[in-house]
């Protein structure tokens, strides 16, 4: 076997693999003595239909068939004799059968690069207090009250903050209806901002049986796709406005709420404790974020096109399956590929170093999964689910679902070593919420948390 290796771009290279003819040969007799045993041709007995006949006949597919298992067969063995360390499957062209019988194919891998690993141990990285304070606890309370309260319809003024508003709405782009941006009698939590500031801004003073327009600027962040970057006018009809009777926040308010509090206190600490492990679990996601994040400012490394292309891929095929979810397309959404392999180049291309460099850490750290790694990561995922660990054994049974998630728990158990020899500055929540950035307590001992439960996005 000859193989010769090329440049071919960003931490890519081509391997050009010639297979010689006494090998070839022999794969291709093989294939026609086997194909030979199992047809039947008229005038011929199975079996004993010559070589000439069989080749008129089911040449093309021969070939084909024989090419397939001359790649498998030699693409592994022909890597290994280029010392090239590839990190994703290869792209297989050019394959050819030779007028001397040699077989020929193009293998375009991508590298994995060559980077000098900086300071990953004492990490710096400013984290918010878990600690609930009395502000968190009160807008908990108020969001119940808010919850709870009956509604009554409100006749005679407009609608106000705080207000359920009940509309049709119509979203146009150009001067095309937006089929997935319409709905009738809708209700909108006036100043809760889940539909967007600015739609619910519009809605602020109508009455019952007026008609309204306005123009909304989606940023390209927003996070329904079928709007963000996109400029919709919206034909709004307010149908009713209602009102909620808010009760008073005390002892009672707290005794309606479950039959395990007694008074507001009981309410006010299972609240507490509900935000504190609520940002417990949220600031290790973000914490993992952050270290990758450093680690990314102090290292000098190319992303290998290859790689960032089958990441943007993945981050698209996420999109289409959550949109299916919802039984809209991409192409009913408006959503443009071109435009989203542009907008997800910069993410994956960070997602695709960061992995480079917790693994060359792991590498030098010595990290590995163990059966009980994997083993716990099963029991996670049939606690998320709910489903038994067998069949949640059974679900990764290919190789191909399985890899992942592996790689998953491996980047996990390195982001894990980072954060025990981190150093974490912790900042009071309202004070960081003003930016002052006040730095309240500075952790000089190993931090703990646990593993985040599922991969952040860089």
């Amino acid at each position: 076997m000859q193989v010769t290796v090329e440049d071919s771009g960003s931490n890519n290279k081509c391997l050009k693999i010639v297979l010689p003819a006494d090998n070839v040969g022999r794969e291709l007799d093989k294939a026609y003595r086997k194909l030979s045993k199992s047809v039947s041709i008229k005038g011929f007995r199975k079996g004993k239909v010559p070589r000439k006949v069989l080749e008129r006949e089911y040449g093309p597919r021969v070939m084909q068939e024989t090419a397939e298992k001359l790649i498998q067969a030699s693409y592994f063995d022909a890597l290994e004799q280029s010392r090239l360390d590839a990190v994703v499957h290869p792209e297989i062209r050019s394959q050819r059968f030779e007028e001397d019988n040699s077989f020929f194919y193009e293998a375009e891998i991508a590298v994995r690069p060559e980077f000098e690993l900086g300071d990953y141990k004492g990490i710096e990285i400013e984290m918010e207090s878990t600690e609930a304070s009395e502000e968190e606890v009160g807008a908990a309370l108020e969001n119940m009250r808010r919850e709870n309260a009956p509604l009554r319809s409100i006749e005679d003024r407009g609608v106000e903050k705080g207000d359920l508003a009940v509309v049709d709405f119509q979203g146009y782009h150009g001067d095309r209806e937006m089929k997935q941006v319409k709905a009738e009698n809708y209700s909108v939590d006036v100043g809760s901002g889940r539909f967007g500031d600015e739609f619910e801004k519009t809605i602020i003073g109508l009455r019952k049986g007026e008609k309204t327009e306005r123009e909304i600027d989606f940023p390209e962040n927003f996070p329904n796709p079928i709007l963000a970057g996109k400029k919709v006018k919206f034909a709004i009809e307010l149908k009713e406005i209602k009102e909620r009777v808010l009760a008073e926040i005390d002892d009672e308010f707290a005794k309606d709420a479950g039959p395990e509090y007694t008074c507001l206190d009981d309410l006010k600490q299972a609240i507490r404790a509900r935000i504190t492990r609520e940002k417990e679990e949220a600031g290790a996601g973000v914490m993992a974020d952050k270290l990758v994040m450093k680690l990314l400012e102090t290292h000098e490394l190319e992303a290998p096109d290859r790689l960032v292309a089958y990441e943007i891929n993945s981050m698209i095929k996420e999109l289409e399956d959550n949109l299916a979810g919802q039984n809209i397309t991409m192409e009913s959404a408006g959503v443009n590929r071109d435009e989203l392999v542009e907008q997800y180049k910069e993410t994956a291309t960070k997602r695709v170093k960061g992995d480079f460099i917790l693994k060359k850490i792991a590498a030098v750290e010595n990290i590995k999964l163990t059966d009980g790694d994997i083993e716990d990561g099963f029991k996670r995922i049939g606690a998320r689910y709910n489903m038994a660990i067998e069949e949640v054994k059974k679900y990764f049974g290919n190789r191909d679902d399985l890899l992942p998630f592996m790689n998953e728990l491996l980047s996990e158990k390195i982001i894990k070593f980072l954060r025990d020899n981190a150093r974490v500055i912790t900042v009071v929540a309202d004070a960081a919420e003003k930016g002052a950035g006040k730095k309240v307590a500075e952790s000089a001992k190993t931090v703990k948390a646990e593993s985040p439960a599922e991969g952040e996005e860089q």
